[in-house]
């Protein structure tokens, strides 16, 4: 097994404090106390935005005439500078939905192969998709790969770079986790003990014949599933499972993130970051942690950053340099896109996964049952981790191999990525060139 460690860097809690969200999502039903301070916020945001329509449909309109071509003014400096101006009006003041996922094709031994998303279960809050490869001739079969995306605030958009690294090698399923907002409050609520169910209800549909890779904050989930399996002699257990960048264990080089959890206590969180979904959306009156607050604290972290992004934009759409304008738009347009979690789902994992650490001391139960990595034979096991990643800090997800201690060492390995923070252990060039190959080795050994 290659095993590589280095002390993980000083983390800045200036840096961390604001986004405890990244990983949470949370069961069980805490009560209705403590949602007054919380609860006027989502109605005065929708209040705000339905407020803005008027003047970001004005911005649109200046934005759309000034840039037309049949427009004179178009051409001058001073019609690029209304237009840039009302773009960005327009866009501060725009409600970003779910991003497409924008996967229609991959690459096979040099040909185009065209690809299609198809549905093949589905849940209240969860659907499992089928990336499909429309391949004219059969090759070789290839790993069967089920992507568990992390429930932690933004899409699952977010892993399109994952998904689209994996394609040419892999047959890829993908969990598409549904923005709590959009539920409604008769479908009940949803849990971590829920989350569990789902994962364990896609491997029975895939029927184990699958490798489960878990991205940040599904790593917990998806080890406590197997577990579950494992104890249960269940057949349909994967045949291995990938951890990356996820919180284990969070005792181990604790960030600032893990430190605000503790110090805090559910209660706070409770308080301060539960509210009611406001009319007219959906899941009207669900409790939830809403996206734009963590979103809040991703903007206020690193405002300065953002805001000489912003500015830039503008220059470079004065200046007519439309490939950078783009690149600025399409970054954004899935950073601003933010979800809705349940909050028995946001509330059970701070309190299971950062403020008690269930799973490290053997306390953690699903429905009841222990939930007992020990009991993990038949799985194959891999993490990996990143040098400077400030989120999940190095070890954390290494603590799996010690809590799986009955896989045998021909069946593990652990990775760590050298020169990347948490985007970079599943997204980005490193991720492509460095990653994929140790874990795609990985999944061919343990598919033998």
């Amino acid at each position: 097994m290659t095993r590589e460690r280095k002390a993980a860097p000083r983390p800045n809690p200036a840096d961390c404090a604001p986004i405890i969200g990244e990983y949470c999502s949370g069961p069980g039903h805490f009560g209705e106390r403590g949602l007054t301070r919380a609860l006027p916020a989502y109605w005065l945001y929708e209040t705000a935005h339905a407020a803005l329509s008027p003047a970001r449909a004005l911005a649109g309109a200046g934005q759309f005439l000034f840039q037309h071509p049949a427009n004179p003014f178009a051409a001058t400096f001073s019609g690029k500078l209304v237009a840039a101006t009302c773009e960005l009006v327009e866009r501060a003041t725009r409600h970003y939905g779910k991003p497409e996922w924008d996967i229609t094709s991959t690459v096979i031994d040099g040909q185009t192969v065209p690809v299609g998303i198809t549905p093949l279960w589905e849940r209240p809050f969860c659907r499992l998709i089928h990336f499909e490869r429309l391949l004219d001739d059969p090759v070789r079969p290839q790993p069967r790969l089920l992507i568990v995306a992390p429930m932690s605030g933004h899409f699952p958009t977010l892993i399109r770079g994952t998904i689209q690294a994996f394609l040419p090698s892999h047959d890829v399923f993908v969990t598409e986790w549904v923005d709590a907002r959009l539920v409604p409050i008769i479908a009940g609520h949803f849990d971590l003990d829920d989350y569990i169910d789902y994962l364990i209800e896609m491997l029975h549909v895939l029927k184990g014949d699958v490798h489960l890779m878990a991205v940040c904050q599904a790593s917990v989930p998806v080890l406590a599933a197997v577990a579950l399996m494992e104890a249960a002699g269940d057949p349909a257990v994967p045949r291995s499972m990938i951890l990356m960048g996820g919180p284990i264990d969070t005792r181990i080089n604790p960030t600032s993130v893990n430190r605000l959890a503790e110090q805090r206590g559910l209660e706070w969180f409770r308080r301060n970051v539960i509210t009611k979904v406001p009319f007219p959306n959906p899941g009207f009156l669900r409790d939830v942690y809403p996206g734009f607050l963590q979103l809040y604290g991703f903007m206020v972290m690193n405002l300065d950053r953002h805001m000489q992004a912003h500015q830039r934009l503008f220059q470079h759409l004065v200046a007519g340099d439309h490939d950078s304008a783009q690149r600025h738009r399409e970054f954004y347009d899935e950073y601003l896109a933010v979800m809705d979690l349940s909050a028995e789902f946001y509330l059970q994992t701070c309190d299971t996964v950062f403020i008690r650490h269930a799973l490290p001391r053997g306390e953690m139960t699903h429905r009841g049952h222990p939930v007992d990595p020990s009991r993990i034979r038949r799985v194959a096991l891999m993490t990996v981790e990143g040098e400077h990643d400030d989120i999940s800090g190095v070890g954390q997800t290494e603590a799996a191999h010690e809590l799986c201690p009955n896989i045998p060492a021909p069946r593990r390995s652990h990775w760590l990525q050298p020169g990347v923070g948490h985007y970079g252990v599943f997204n980005g060039e490193r991720f492509r060139t460095e990653v994929v190959p140790k874990v795609t080795e990985f999944i061919l050994a343990c598919s033998m």
